[in-house]
């Protein structure tokens, strides 16, 4: 079978079965801040577990894109060396929400492996958990696996929980004996492999039963509803399936290897020496899907991530010769492989390759200043007859520059050298402890977010109704101060407030939440925000103006209506500025963030260039005429899989259900959104783009005015205009011609002025030197200048050092009551004479009640008492004469 026989049979197995095939999930988690990647099937249906969601189906089966690069699932420094570990993966499996349970997983999993793929019974091993004797008895029942392969395994192996709290429960993996050539270490199996650690028994499958619910004090209390969530390693069971000891001798991977040899010129051997071809082929699956999601490389977050795979790839590569960019050219291949399976990468094609391509490009402008300072360590270390380059440096390679320490080993032991390996991996969890810290900070108050699941879990969603209404009467559920539910509010305290049905919407989408006001007959309070903390759940973030209320109160919700017009005003612009974008500069263009607001809009969209003036007014243009154009704004409700053959645009990072809803703007604009719009494009009044720029590689951001703002801002403008024509005498259409002409006057004139100061000055030179004083052989020159500002003063004083090859001197200039003073001293002064200028300006600014300081030749300082000018200048012959004597 091939891998897409595969693939098909698996999902094709579970629809005969009443399972809903679905669509896989991005490999960036929506609405989940506790992961960095898509590392698992179960993701996109957490809050079904969570019992924060649902889905209209209680089966379903599907292929994931997994990425596994961090935390406990942190496959990375394996790849390339291990067989079967990888950066990006696939995974099947298999649900029921609420459905089946461990009886028909098993059964399931049995018919499949041995009935539908064939694979021998005798080769087929079942873990159980320990306590677990409901499956355990169910194996035997229902399957031909002999007791002695039914193992019971602890809570390490076989117990599965999402966190420290939550839904949780056994699990039962089925193992593949690859046979006794697969042991890795036979000296010590002595032809008695144990299943639970030789790597001769590789995991395929892992059915996850959810029966509990893990409290915070430790104790598992039952669910009202079980839960089935199976994950298979794609890749592993094809290398099964195809009778191959290795992922990469499958047809997911051969290609690729293929691809990196004819690119590099460097055949690939399934030896060591084809580590590097692995490394690639297995890292470009993983940067096409995650740039393809919209993960650009940075330096922070998953950016930072994926930029170290890269750098990981493009290493790699100079280990088999390679100088020049050449990752990119594997994206076609990857397509090639896997477009079909994931169509959603099919549009942003090119943009991958671009963006590879340039951060290839900007790594190689930084990869030899790496290897320059790793010459510079290994020569260090032999100067000092030392063999072990120091963990933190190996660390500091890998942080700065890039370099995995796998190949930091390689390129020391080549010359003689080792590295310190425990000293790197302490870095190396320092640096994870940092970035973990990071992301819980990132995301949030923990303990808020489970006291909203919590009122969730007991209270059900909130009803949104602000689609239609601005105000509605309802239920409070709960009041939170801090993170603790509270029986009572009082005037003065700022809250959380939950209702069963509200008209305020919740921050999401890009869209600033409502405010507004809630009020009972003995309370008012002022609604200052309204965010969504876990799906379905609105809650209001007010503060008490008056009174005293209590949960079960009925009250009046009422949000600010104008406020929110204004809003949806913006976020029907965003939408058809989308379109512009994509209609402008390409169909590889695809949303990375946004903010929607009253009279403006910021948009973060995927672009591997700077956008020029005259496309960008080309894309307002745009904009503007489908404004002009008055078309209604359709919104319907629809099946997820209806909405895509539709053309819907999805927002990065949000999520959905399986009935969305859809905004269409004409026949240019069709998108999934949960925001509120106009009615009709016209009353979008007018949209100006204000700026462009870039917030990221491949990621750039335009920021525009809409409606009512965008046209107060283009009559001040015009006012504006109007009032410089007036000032310079000409029409009101004054036109950049004209404006030229003006400026190039008035350079003339400025040039004029110049010459006739540097004749003033030169005839003022001449003046100064003759009236300088002498002391103790050499001249000083002491003045004010009239009109000068400080760098025409410092100048002046240049031009006398070197009239006077020999002096100090010493002027100031006062302009609007602030004085700008400089002393010069020539250099044979300070070196023979300990003349100081920084110590003279010190004495003379003291007599004016100033500041100042400098070098030895040259200092300046200021003044703002201009009726001690004059007496400081006077005083500087004698500062200059008593420092001489010092």
């Amino acid at each position: 079978m091939t891998s897409s026989e595969i693939r098909t049979s698996f999902l094709q197995y579970f629809r005969k079965h009443g399972h809903t095939i679905v669509s896989s999930a991005s490999v960036v988690p929506a609405d989940d801040p506790t992961l960095l990647f898509t590392n698992a099937g179960m993701n996109q249906f957490k809050d079904v577990f969570l019992e924060t969601g649902e889905r209209e189906y209680n089966r379903a089966t599907d292929t994931q894109k997994c990425i596994r690069v961090s935390g406990k699932h942190n496959d990375l420094e394996e790849v390339g060396y291990s067989t079967q570990h990888h950066t990006f993966f696939e995974m099947l499996g298999n649900w029921s929400f609420g459905d089946y349970y461990k009886r028909e997983a098993i059964l399931f999993a049995w018919e499949l492996l041995t009935e539908v793929w064939k694979l021998p019974k005798d080769k087929l091993w079942a873990t159980v958990f320990r306590e677990d004797d409901e499956s355990a008895a169910l194996w035997l029942e229902l399957t031909s696996v002999p007791t002695e392969r039914v193992l019971r395994l602890d809570e390490k192996d076989n117990f599965w929980e999402m966190g420290d709290t939550g839904p949780c429960g056994p699990c039962s993996e089925i193992l593949f004996d690859l046979g006794p050539s697969a042991c890795p270490t036979p000296e010590q199996c002595k032809g008695e492999c144990d299943p639970e650690v030789c790597k001769r028994y590789c995991e395929i499958w892992n059915l996850v039963f959810i029966q509990f619910n893990r409290e915070a004090d430790g104790n598992l209390q039952p669910l009202p509803k079980t839960h089935v969530d199976t994950g298979m390693g794609f890749e592993r069971v094809v290398s099964i399936l195809q009778g191959v000891d290795s992922n990469y001798k499958t047809d997911l991977f051969i290609p690729l290897l293929d691809a990196v040899a004819s690119i590099t010129g460097k055949p690939y051997a399934d030896e060591l020496e084809g580590v590097p071809h692995r490394v690639i082929a297995d890292h470009i699956r993983c940067l096409t899907f995650a740039i393809g999601d919209g993960v650009m490389p940075s330096n922070e977050g998953r950016g930072y991530v994926i930029r170290r795979i890269l750098r990981r790839a493009v290493l790699y590569g100079k280990r088999l010769g390679m100088d020049t960019p050449f990752i990119h050219q594997l994206v076609d291949k990857v397509i090639e492989l896997l477009g079909d399976v994931f169509p959603d990468v099919l549009p942003r094609h090119d943009f991958i390759k671009r963006t590879i391509q340039g951060e290839e490009g900007r790594f190689y402008q930084t990869l030899d200043r790496g290897l320059e300072q790793l010459e510079g360590s290994l020569e260090s270390l032999n100067a000092q007859n030392q063999t072990v380059l120091a963990g933190n440096r190996a660390f500091e390679l890998y942080d700065t520059f890039g370099f995995p320490l796998d190949l930091t080993q390689i390129l020391t032991s080549e010359r003689g050298f080792s590295v310190d390996e425990e000293g790197f991996n302490e870095e190396m969890t320092k640096q994870r402890e940092r970035s973990r810290a990071a992301w819980r900070t990132a995301g949030g108050d923990d303990r808020g977010d489970a006291v909203y699941a919590e009122v969730l879990r007991a209270s059900g969603a909130t009803e949104f109704l602000g689609y239609e209404q601005v105000s509605a009467e309802a239920e409070i559920l709960a009041l939170i101060k801090g993170a603790e539910l509270v029986s009572s509010v009082h005037e003065g305290d700022e809250i959380s407030m939950i209702l069963n049905r509200t008209p305020f919407y919740g921050e999401s989408g890009g869209q600033v939440g409502d405010i507004g006001t809630i009020a009972s007959t003995d309370a008012k309070l002022a609604v200052i925000n309204t965010i969504k903390p876990v799906p379905d759940l609105l809650v209001h973030k007010c503060k008490v103006i008056e009174g005293e209320i209590t949960p079960h109160t009925t009250v009046e919700a009422k949000i600010d209506g104008a406020r929110r017009q204004h809003i949806a005003v913006s976020h029907t612009a965003t939408h058809i500025l989308h379109s512009g974008l994509r209609t402008v500069l390409g169909a590889h263009v695809s949303q990375a963030g946004s903010l929607v607001e009253v009279g403006r809009l910021r948009f973060d969209f995927t672009h591997y260039e700077a956008v020029s003036p005259d496309l960008l007014h080309e894309i307002e243009g745009f904009i503007n005429d489908k404004v002009r154009m008055n078309d209604g704004i359709e919104i319907d409700q629809m099946p997820l899989q209806a909405a895509k053959e539709k053309g819907a645009l999805a927002f990065f990072g949000d999520k959905y259900g399986d009935i969305v809803r859809v905004v269409q703007a004409g026949n240019y604009s069709t998108e999934l959104c949960g925001g509120t719009h106009v009615r009709a494009t016209g009353e979008l009044g007018l949209v100006q783009i204000i700026s462009e720029s870039s917030i990221a590689a491949g990621v750039r951001r335009v920021e525009a005015l809409t409606g009512s703002v965008a046209y107060q801002t283009t009559r001040t403008q015009d006012e504006m205009l109007s009032t410089i024509a007036n000032l310079l005498k000409t029409s009101k259409d004054l036109t950049p011609e004209r404006v030229e002409k003006l400026i190039q006057a008035n350079r003339e004139l400025e040039g004029q002025i110049q010459v006739l100061q540097e004749r003033l000055s030169q005839s003022n030179v001449a003046d100064l030197v003759n009236r300088a004083a002498v002391v103790d052989g050499f001249r000083v020159v002491a003045s004010t200048v009239e009109n000068s500002d400080r760098n025409g003063i410092r100048s002046l004083v240049d031009t006398l050092k070197n009239r006077l090859e020999s002096g100090v001197v010493v002027l100031a200039s006062t302009v609007d009551n602030d004085t700008a003073f400089i002393v010069g001293v020539t250099s044979d002064l300070v070196k023979n004479r300990g003349l100081q200028a920084g110590k003279i300006i010190q004495e003379v600014v003291h007599l004016a009640d100033g500041r100042g300081g400098g070098r030895p030749e040259l200092a300046q300082g200021g003044s703002k008492n201009a009726s001690k000018v004059q007496g400081a200048i006077d005083a500087v012959v004698k500062i200059v004469s008593e420092q001489i004597s010092v």
